[in-house]
């Protein structure tokens, strides 16, 4: 492997002190401009490479943030993401991005090799069987900030950025119920997440502010994948007393649910009203369009990674406050309109 230029190999061909090498290359008042451009064109001839590393060991800082999130392969953490990259290099800072695959031991192994790469600060959003947040220890111990996002957990350590998913699940549920379901089922995911306990408790208490009784067989644990909903939709075909609404923790799940169950013969929403979560753009692909909870994952992205990057400058204080809750919005859509909307008058 050829070794790299360095500011001494330079200096030897240009005659030159590595001191002023170094000056010119990090564009100091004191090297006037030809000296700094003949230095410059040599360094860029020969191949040299800045070693960012190294310099920024020694100001204790790499501006880097780790990110680690569940998936890669969704629409939600995908504008999320867009966020966090749009305030971070508006700051010069840039993303380590890490994956879980919803494993906690996956997520165990990103967050030490964040930790070895000395990132500055850490934003994740948990994987589905995470426990506990033992593994993120040693970042508390050495003062290195973190951020949760969405996918949380209470910790005196950490700032939360959610929405407030009990009363988004309670939403969609008196939605439903207000187009006349008396009998909705409810698809959710790992219940060990936030996200999805809290939209199974608004659904809970939607159903019994109305007055209707909670069944716990409407009520289906799933990862929310399309096969799932391939599955759920057959299921609710040998039902002896099929729902008559589907509120479905996320659009993705939901929208594969939809066509299969037109496929076997149910109407939308005359047989079955549905709603989903997320607002993904197949939300509006599927025909009837369908009704979702809009989740405003670029606005978390950039309130995640900006207040982070504040707290890195000293302008905020992170640990000052516990949870930022984000607005959400209920999306009506045909999927779940039994009642025409009421003329103008």
């Amino acid at each position: 492997m050829e070794k790299d230029v360095t500011i001494y190999d330079i200096a030897r061909l240009l005659q030159l002190s590595p001191a002023t090498v170094s000056r010119a290359l990090n564009d100091h008042p004191a090297i006037n401009s030809n000296t700094k451009h003949m230095i410059a064109s040599k360094a860029k001839e020969m191949g040299y490479r800045s070693n960012m590393f190294a310099s920024n060991l020694r100001r204790q800082r790499t501006s880097t943030i780790g990110v680690i999130v569940p998936r890669l392969d969704s629409y939600f953490m995908s504008t999320v993401l867009a966020g966090m990259e749009k305030v971070a290099n508006d700051a010069n800072y840039n993303l380590i991005i890490s994956q879980s695959l919803e494993s906690v031991k996956k997520e165990v192994a990103n967050a030490k090799t964040m930790f070895d790469s000395r990132v500055d600060g850490l934003l994740v959003s948990l994987a589905a069987d995470t426990e506990n947040l033992d593994h993120f220890n040693t970042f508390f111990q050495k003062g290195i900030p973190m951020i949760l996002f969405d996918r949380i957990m209470p910790q005196k350590n950490c700032t939360n950025i959610v929405i407030d998913n009990v009363k988004a699940g309670y939403d969609a549920t008196s939605h439903l119920i207000e187009q006349g379901c008396r009998r909705i089922m409810h698809m959710t995911g790992n219940i060990k997440r936030n996200v999805y306990e809290d939209r199974l408790k608004g659904y809970k208490l939607a159903l019994m502010d109305h007055g209707l009784t909670v069944d716990d067989a409407l009520v289906q644990l799933t990862n929310l994948t399309r096969q799932d909903g391939l599955q759920m939709a057959d299921h609710i075909k040998h039902m002896a007393s099929p729902p008559d609404g589907l509120f479905v923790a996320n659009d993705f799940c939901a929208v594969s649910c939809m066509g299969a169950l037109k496929a076997n013969g149910f109407s939308i929403p005359g047989d079955i009203a549905v709603v989903g979560f997320n607002n993904d753009p197949v939300s509006q692909v599927i025909e009837p369009n369908l009704t979702t909870v809009h989740y405003p994952g670029q606005e978390m992205g950039e309130i995640a990674a900006q207040s982070l990057i504040n707290h890195l400058n000293g302008l905020l204080r992170i640990n000052t406050t516990n949870t930022i809750l984000l607005n959400y919005e209920l999306v009506v859509r045909a999927s779940s309109l039994r009642t025409p909307p009421a003329e103008s008058r």
